[in-house]
């Protein structure tokens, strides 16, 4: 069977392809903000150990699952389990496949909404100021036409299989988005405010640094960029082939990952204090706004603000947030696909069509019920299942699974003692981010 699966070709395929997996929006509106009201440059330091400490071992673990499998993670996990009970391993693996049904549901929409954003600049260069208003309102209407060409993006990608629609749209992908993403810090840079937004992003407030709570929200937000615990991991590294050097592919995926989280906050943290100059409101409750506020509220008023050529930044923008959706969205959606074709013998096609079919259908749910729906979704999804998720993985490949674990073998040197830090500190680790973010 794994000779006749699809694959990744290239070394560099991979890693734009797995790194885009991770680089979503959470890096671009969620980090920034945390690095900034968690004490600037102290926390990036924090976020850089403890990429170190939970972050790459994870990130291994789970592309370690699906290499060895070379299967998709209901195989995966049910293969892991085989001794002490395929079913436990079986069910954590549609657990996953459902969580990734779900969180594509959401993210689809989110992803419509940048799609609209980006539009809108245009639609308000050549004066159509009723569809430049539409685009950015908040309307089923808009959901309902933007999610599925979302979705339509992705299947048309998906379709292709892995090495001709997910390596070869990563490799085109991935260098745009860093490209859009250092030609708008180098802009973002000149205005006035700027100094001060690199100076609180960049200069660090020690006081901050032995506070728990830092440590437990770079942990958290750790785990979280680089898109762990969903099964994207586990299905890209079981693309690659048999002899490939894992902890180097670890190693760079988390490198090109951190370093786009990095560079965001470059961009985001001096726009919001450039805003910050310009009159917008950027503060509440004395923390920096984040998240959805930030993108769809801060930022498009800076925009704004800034007469004709905030009208190309805000295209860039907002072109930079849609790839880095849909390079998540295309991740997200092979796992069910794969899984169809690998578990049920579906036809690549039908399989991507009957997936894309089904989050449209739980898409369109969320949006019904817009309100109280959409927050408890996310909230579900990234206190529960995905902190969880990491540390079920971290207990197959360190206490369940025996049989072809190339690291229950080793028992001396570096391999041994990752080995060991797998086991015991890990777990520990990944009990706290959830603790943390379940209690929130």
């Amino acid at each position: 069977m794994a000779q006749l699966r699809d694959g990744f070709q290239s070394r560099l395929g991979f890693v734009l392809a797995a790194a885009g997996a991770a680089v979503g929006l959470g890096n671009i509106w969620g980090f920034p903000t945390q690095a900034a009201n968690h004490g600037g440059g102290a926390f990036l330091l924090v976020y850089f150990i403890v990429i170190f400490l939970l972050a790459l071992p994870a990130l291994y673990t789970e592309l370690y699952l699906g290499h060895q499998a070379q299967s998709n993670p209901v195989q995966a996990l049910k293969q892991a389990w085989q001794e002490k009970g395929p079913k436990i391993g079986a069910s954590a693996g549609y657990i996953g496949l459902f969580g990734a049904i779900i969180m594509l549901s959401f993210y689809s929409i989110v992803a419509g909404w940048m799609l609209a954003y980006s539009i809108e600049p245009i639609a308000r260069f050549f004066g159509f100021e009723q569809l430049s208003a539409f685009l950015i309102g908040d309307s089923t209407l808009r959901n309902f036409i933007f999610t599925p060409i979302m979705l339509l993006l992705t299947a048309g990608i998906i379709l292709k299989g892995v090495k001709s629609g997910i390596e070869t749209w990563s490799r085109r992908l991935m260098p745009m988005l860093l490209l859009l993403l250092v030609a708008l810090i180098a802009y973002i840079g000149t205005l006035d405010g700027a100094v001060e937004g690199f100076k609180a992003y960049l200069v660090p407030d020690f006081s901050q640094i032995t506070d728990p709570d830092l440590v437990i929200a770079a942990m958290g937000q750790a785990f979280f960029s680089l898109s762990l615990g969903v099964g994207c991991m586990m299905i890209y590294g079981s693309y690659l082939k048999p002899n490939a050097n894992l902890p180097k592919l670890t190693a760079s995926v988390a490198l090109l990952d951190t370093g786009v989280a990095f560079l965001a906050g470059l961009l985001i943290i001096p726009a919001i204090f450039v805003a910050q100059h310009n009159g917008v409101e950027v503060f509440q409750d004395g923390k920096l706004i984040g998240e959805g506020r930030l993108i769809f509220a801060v930022l498009p008023e800076l925009f704004a603000s800034m007469g004709e050529v905030g009208l190309l930044v805000g295209l860039t923008f907002f072109i930079l947030m849609s790839i880095a959706s849909l390079t998540s969205t295309i991740s997200s959606t092979e796992i069910p696909v794969a899984f169809l074709v690998e578990n049920h013998g579906f036809k690549r096609n039908s399989a991507t069509w009957w997936v894309t079919a089904t989050i449209l259908l739980v898409s369109s749910v969320i949006i019904l019920n817009f309100d109280w729906l959409f927050g408890l979704v996310i909230s579900l999804f990234t206190q529960y299942q995905l902190p969880l998720m990491g540390l079920f993985y971290f207990i197959t490949v360190g206490w369940m699974w025996k049989r072809g674990n190339q690291l229950h073998l080793e028992c001396k040197g570096p391999h041994y003692w990752f080995a060991q830090y797998v086991r015991f500190v890990c777990p520990v680790l990944m009990t706290a981010v959830f603790v943390n973010v379940a209690l929130k």
